[in-house]
C-alpha cells in the first residue's frame, strides 16, 4: 500500500525542485549519492527536507552552465531517503528513484534552483514492479565480460551473478561510463527489457571500439 515513504500515483507533487546535472543517471528502484555544495542546491536541499522530500534529476542538453540551460525532456523524481550535513557546509544525500517524468513547465527560479511542473502521466507504470521475464540475462553477462576484460576491470562475478535481473540491468546503466546522450536513451527505454537491449547494445559497441582501436595500435 502506497504511504509516506512510498507515494502512490495520485500523491505525486505537482511541482518539483530539479537538479541538472550532466551525465548522471537516477532510475526508478535504485539510489543515488550525491554531493551537494553549490549555494542554490543546497537551498534546494533544504526546501526538499521541509516539504515532500522530491528532487528530480535531469541531464542538461549542452554545457551546464548560467542559471537555466537547457535540459532533457525526460528525467526521473528521486525521494530524498537519507542526508548528512558536513563540516565544511555541504550536504550528503541519497534520493531513492520513484518514478519518471517529462517537464511539462518550468516555473520561476527560487532560491536560484529551478522548479518544473512534472507530467507524470507517461510512467505511471514505474511505480509497478517490472517482471524481468524477456531479457537475455546470458548476452548481458557474455557482453559485460568481454566489456571488462576489454577495460582491465576487475569485477565480483560471484556478487554480478547473484545480482537479481532488474537490478542488474539498473545498476550497471547507471555506473557504466556512457555518454550522456546515451545515458539519455538508457533513461528513456520504456521498458526494462528495452533499456537491457540498449545497454546491451552500447557495452558491445565500447567493446567492439576498444578492439579495433587496439589492433590498429598493434598494426
Amino acid at each position: 500500500m502506497p504511504g509516506i515513504f512510498d507515494p502512490g500515483f495520485d500523491a505525486l507533487p505537482a511541482e518539483m525542485p530539479i537538479f541538472p546535472l550532466t551525465g548522471v543517471l537516477l532510475l526508478p528502484k535504485t539510489r543515488l549519492p550525491l554531493n551537494i555544495f553549490e549555494p542554490r542546491y543546497l537551498n534546494m536541499t533544504a526546501a526538499a527536507l521541509a516539504g515532500d522530500r522530491m528532487i528530480g534529476m535531469i541531464q542538461p542538453r549542452g554545457p551546464n552552465t548560467g542559471d537555466r540551460p537547457p535540459v532533457y525532456r525526460t528525467g526521473c523524481a528521486g525521494r530524498l531517503v537519507s542526508f548528512s550535513e558536513t563540516e565544511d557546509g555541504r550536504y550528503l544525500i541519497t534520493l531513492s528513484g520513484l518514478i519518471r517524468f517529462d517537464v511539462a513547465d518550468e516555473r520561476e527560479l527560487r532560491d536560484g534552483y529551478r522548479v518544473v511542473a512534472p507530467d507524470w502521466a507517461p510512467y505511471r507504470d514505474d511505480l509497478m514492479e517490472e517482471p524481468s521475464a524477456g531479457i537475455d540475462r546470458e548476452r548481458v553477462l557474455k557482453s559485460l565480460r568481454a566489456y571488462f576484460a576489454a577495460n582491465k576491470v576487475d569485477a565480483n562475478w560471484d556478487a554480478i551473478e547473484e545480482t537479481p535481473t532488474d537490478r542488474l540491468i539498473n545498476a550497471l546503466s547507471m555506473m557504466c561510463p556512457f555518454q550522456p546522450s546515451e545515458k539519455q536513451a538508457l533513461l528513456e527505454a520504456p521498458t526494462l527489457s528495452d533499456r537491457a537491449d540498449v545497454m546491451t547494445a552500447l557495452i558491445e559497441m565500447s567493446t567492439a571500439a576498444g578492439e579495433e582501436a587496439a589492433s590498429l595500435h598493434r598494426n
